[in-house]
């Protein structure tokens, strides 16, 4: 009996589907097939999760800066909602890297802590955007690059309308460069939330050679380590001078929740002056006007505007156990390569193989550019004008930084890999002899 059972269900089966009462499906007993000019069932279509995504992107990081910002132009007589909005519109844009026209001329010092949230909500929008449309973990060069350019576009958009809303109440700010420079913006850190998303980072770093994945890694890490150490001595110059930068807030005449307005814009450009003492480690310095320079080797100023951060300003050239200072670069650049050699050695130890020179001095040699790209980007986003005339050029020069940050972090990661290979090479030659 149970051998019937599987038959008569199919006959069951079939005599059901056969002896459908009429009008059910489509003419002649066919089983209607799904529409394919559309987007599959749970899936939304690409310009609509785009839209959605950028909109929220911008409106996350919009809303901060307009509460920051009204808060700074709070004062017993003056400051109203309608302004808060406009000035949170023009503080957005120049988050974003577009300059704004003023009356003592153009601003285009970004603040990178803002500009930081932007690029990490516009990467979530990338994410977001690969999900819902069904591209997460397919591993589709095509669909990421789709993802993030719709989200591009659709960020352009909005740009170019917070533009628009800004010249209404005051000086015009170019819409075409707000839509440019956010179609810039939002593609390019949408396209890393897509890869990550689609699967498509996981696929390149697979088809990479080892030497590029080992020299990208390293100096990725030897460029974090020196920011990390320009944002100490940065925070450590500020906390010396803190009795002036709390006078300079103090002189601000804008009662309380104006002064702690004052005090979060100044913490937007606190990675601006990481990124300063960065270059001022290594070597070329900065500039806080025409014709000044801030280097370990020379300190050339002259009247500087009421901002806290400038106050950390050294006085002049380092001297006796400030000149330790000069070794930091070199020393980060070491790091990386020790942290580069320690990584393959144990590699190798597994694999109870020996570890030859080639595989590791040759992404020791790849660090040396990478960390040199990442600080001169930094350095270039970092700087721009903070007004007309002597104000025009304020920060470190890029190619400067990017080529001393090749040259020391290439050096010291190739003196710390062959160090640490030299000093373990026993024991990865005796795991070898013991297979």
């Amino acid at each position: 009996m149970s051998d019937l059972t599987p038959d008569r269900s199919r006959r069951t089966g079939a005599v059901a589907a056969d002896n459908r009462p009429p009008g059910r499906g489509v003419p002649g007993g066919r089983v209607p097939r799904p529409r394919s000019d559309g987007p599959p069932r749970g899936r939304a279509p690409l310009a609509v999760a785009a839209a959605v995504a950028a909109f929220g992107a911008a409106l996350t990081s919009y809303l901060p800066v307009a509460i920051v910002l009204g808060l700074a132009q709070l004062s017993e007589d003056a400051g109203s909602v309608t302004g808060a909005l406009r000035a949170g519109l023009a503080g957005w844009l120049l988050g974003h890297g577009v300059p704004l026209p003023t009356e003592a001329g153009p601003l285009g010092l970004a603040p990178l802590a803002l500009t930081a949230l932007v690029v990490w909500r516009l990467a979530r929008a990338g994410v977001h955007v690969s999900r819902a449309i069904g591209a997460r973990g397919g591993r589709s060069p095509r669909r990421a690059l789709a993802a993030a350019v719709a989200v591009g576009i659709a960020y352009a958009l909005l740009g170019l309308l917070a533009a628009v809303l800004v010249g209404l109440g005051g000086p015009g700010v170019s819409p075409v460069r707000a839509g440019l420079s956010c179609a810039l913006l939002g593609t390019v850190a949408a396209l890393v939330g897509a890869v990550r998303t689609t699967g498509v980072a996981g696929l390149l770093a697979e088809r990479a050679p080892a030497a590029l994945r080992d020299g990208v890694r390293t100096g990725l890490v030897a460029g974090l380590l020196l920011l990390g150490a320009g944002a100490g001595a940065a925070g450590l110059a500020v906390a010396t001078g803190g009795g002036d930068a709390a006078d300079m807030i103090g002189a601000y005449r804008t009662g309380v929740a104006g002064q702690a307005g004052v005090t979060l814009v100044s913490l937007a450009y606190a990675p601006n002056a990481a990124i300063w003492s960065t270059s001022y480690l290594l070597g070329p310095g900065f500039a806080v006007g025409t014709d000044t320079a801030v280097r370990t080797s020379e300190v050339s100023v002259g009247a500087l505007p009421a901002v806290p951060l400038l106050a950390g300003l050294p006085r002049g050239p380092v001297d006796g156990f400030g000149a330790a200072l000069l070794a930091v670069p070199v020393l980060a650049g070491m790091a990386a390569g020790w942290l580069l050699a320690r990584r393959l050695v144990r590699l190798a130890a597994d694999d109870r193989a020996p570890l030859g020179w080639p595989p590791l001095l040759a992404p020791a040699a790849v660090a040396g550019p990478v960390a040199g790209v990442l600080l001169g980007i930094a350095a270039a986003a970092s700087a721009g004008p903070l007004g007309g005339g002597r104000l025009a050029e304020m920060g470190p020069v890029a190619w400067q930084v990017g080529a001393v940050t090749t040259a020391v972090v290439g050096a010291g990661a190739l003196l710390g890999a062959a160090a640490t290979r030299t000093f373990t090479r026993g024991p990865v030659r005796r795991s070898a002899a013991t297979s």
